[in-house]
C-alpha cells in the first residue's frame, strides 16, 4: 500500500501533526495548571509522538486500502466499514504501543504490564484518536460530494456538447443534398439558372461552413443570409415567392442558433405549392424575445414523407442552450414558427472556444500559483510567530533543548513547503526535466 517514497512523506506529515498535537494538548495541560502531567516537556514530547505517528500510520493505510477497494463508491458504501475499521485499529494500535513503549522500555514485564492495564488508559487516546478520525472522514466525504458534482456537471456538460455536435454535423449533408435537388430540377428546367445557381450555391455553402460550427450567430448575420438563400431559391421559382425580411434587428447582440432561417424557410418551399398562380408568401418578423417566420399554407397534394431533420434539429439545439422553446402555430391557413432571439448572458454555454479555454486554463494556474504562495506565506508567518512560544515553553519547563525538536522538524516543513510554493528544486528542476527528455526522445527504443 505504501512505496518507500510515500511511506517516508506520510511519516513526516504525521510528525508533524503530532508536533501540532503535541503544542495544543501541552498549552491546554499547561493553563490548566498541569504543565506534562507532571513531568517534563522532553518525555511528554516522546509520549505523544509515540502514539501520534502509528496512529497516523495505521489509519492511513486503513484509508487507502477501503478507497482502493470500493474506489468511487467509499463515501457511498465503505464510510461506515471504513471509519469503525479505523477506530477497531487505532485501539489495536495503542494497545501494541503501550505494550512494546511502556511495557518493554519502561524495563516492565509482560506480565507486569497486562495485569496493571486498565481500560481508563485507552480512553483518552482512543477519544483524540476517533475524533481525528471521524473528522478526517467527514472532511473528505465532503471532498468527495463536491468532486462528485463537478464530475457530474462536466458529464453533462460533455454530453450537451457531443449532442450539439451531432446535431450541427446533420446540417452538411442536408443542406447540400436538397440544394442538389433544386440544382437538379433548375438543369432541366433552365441551364442557365442553373449556372448561377452553382456560382451562388458556392458562396452561400461557404456561409453554412463557417458558421454551424458556433453555437450562435449575430441576428444580422443571419437575416442577411435568409436574404441570400431565399435569392438562391428565387433562381428556380423567380417571381411565385414573395418574402420579406427585415434590413436589420433591433439589436446588435441579439443572436440566434446558426442556420436555423435556412431550416425553416428551406421547410416552407419543400412542403408548400410554389406556382405563379398559387404564390408563397414568407414573411420574417421581430416579435418581441422571438424571431417570426411565418408562411401561408398550400400543402402538396403528394410529397414524400419529411425526414424531420429541420424543425427537430432547430428544437434541440435551442433545448441545449436555453429554456426558451421554439414555438409552432398551424391554424390550417399560416404556419409559423417563432424561434428564441438570445444574448450570450442568456445561453447556456457549455463548450468555451479555444481562447476562451486558454485563457480559463491561464487564469486557474495563476490562482493556484497565488494560492500556493499565500498558503506558504501563513505558514511561514504562523511558524515564526511558534518559535519563539516552543522557546519560552522550554524556558520554563525543563534546561534539556526539547524546543529544537519541533522548530527543526517544522522548519523541514516550512523548506518543503516553500521549494513547493516557488517551484524550486535543486535536483529535479526544468533543466532536469529537458535533460532527460531529450534523452528519451533520442533513445530508439523506447
Amino acid at each position: 500500500m505504501y512505496s518507500i517514497k510515500s511511506f517516508f512523506r506520510e511519516l513526516a506529515i504525521a510528525f508533524i501533526l503530532g508536533v501540532g498535537i503535541f503544542f495544543i494538548y501541552g498549552l491546554i495541560l499547561f493553563l490548566a495548571g498541569n504543565a506534562w502531567y507532571g513531568g517534563n516537556a522532553w518525555d511528554f514530547f516522546v509520549d505523544n509522538q509515540m502514539f501520534s505517528v502509528p496512529l497516523y500510520l495505521v489509519n492511513q493505510y486503513v484509508f487507502r486500502y477501503y478507497l482502493h477497494r470500493f474506489k468511487n463508491e467509499l463515501w457511498s458504501k465503505g464510510l461506515l466499514i471504513a471509519v469503525f475499521t479505523g477506530v477497531g485499529a487505532s485501539m489495536v494500535t495503542i494497545f501494541f504501543v503501550r505494550l512494546i513503549y511502556l511495557g518493554t522500555i519502561t524495563d516492565g514485564s509482560l506480565s507486569e504490564f497486562i495485569g496493571k492495564e486498565k481500560i481508563s488508559y485507552y480512553y483518552l487516546p482512543l477519544l483524540i484518536s476517533t475524533i481525528a478520525i471521524v473528522l478526517y472522514y467527514a472532511f473528505y466525504y465532503w471532498k468527495g460530494k463536491q468532486d462528485t458534482k463537478v464530475t457530474q456537471s462536466k458529464i453533462i456538460a460533455r454530453t450537451a456538447s457531443a449532442q450539439f455536435d451531432a446535431l450541427k454535423n446533420q446540417l452538411d449533408p442536408h443542406f447540400l443534398f436538397n440544394s442538389l435537388n433544386v440544382l437538379a430540377s433548375l438543369i432541366e428546367e433552365n441551364p442557365t439558372q442553373a449556372q448561377k445557381f452553382t456560382t451562388s450555391l458556392s458562396k452561400v455553402y461557404r456561409y453554412v461552413l463557417e458558421q454551424k460550427s458556433k453555437e450562435l450567430v449575430p441576428l444580422d448575420e443571419e437575416l442577411a443570409f435568409a436574404r441570400t438563400y431565399m435569392n438562391l431559391i428565387k433562381m428556380r421559382f423567380e417571381d411565385s415567392i414573395i418574402i420579406s425580411v427585415p434590413d436589420k434587428s433591433t439589436n446588435p447582440d441579439f443572436k440566434v442558433v446558426p442556420l436555423s432561417l435556412q431550416l425553416l424557410l428551406e421547410n416552407a418551399v419543400k412542403h408548400n405549392q410554389v406556382t405563379p398562380s398559387r404564390k408563397l408568401h414568407i414573411e420574417i418578423v421581430e416579435l418581441g424575445n422571438r424571431l417570426i417566420v411565418k408562411n401561408n399554407i398550400q400543402a402538396k397534394q403528394v410529397v414524400k414523407k419529411s425526414s424531420g431533420v429541420g424543425l427537430l434539429n432547430i428544437r434541440q439545439r435551442y433545448h441545449l442552450l436555453t429554456d426558451n422553446e421554439v414555438q409552432i402555430t398551424d391554424d390550417g391557413a399560416f404556419f409559423q414558427v417563432g424561434i428564441p432571439i438570445l444574448t450570450e448572458q442568456q445561453q447556456r454555454t457549455f463548450m468555451p472556444s479555444q481562447e476562451e479555454f486558454l485563457a480559463d486554463k491561464r487564469y486557474k494556474n495563476a490562482k493556484k500559483k497565488v494560492d500556493n504562495l499565500k498558503g506558504f506565506y501563513i505558514h511561514f508567518v504562523i511558524y515564526c510567530l511558534m518559535v519563539p512560544v516552543f522557546a519560552y515553553l522550554n524556558y520554563i519547563s525543563t534546561p534539556f533543548p526539547w524546543s529544537l525538536f519541533p522548530i527543526l522538524g517544522w522548519g523541514w516543513g516550512i523548506i518543503g513547503h516553500a521549494a513547493e510554493a516557488f517551484g524550486w528544486n535543486p535536483i529535479f528542476n526544468k533543466k532536469w526535466e529537458a535533460r532527460k527528455i531529450k534523452e528519451l526522445m533520442d533513445d530508439e527504443d523506447f
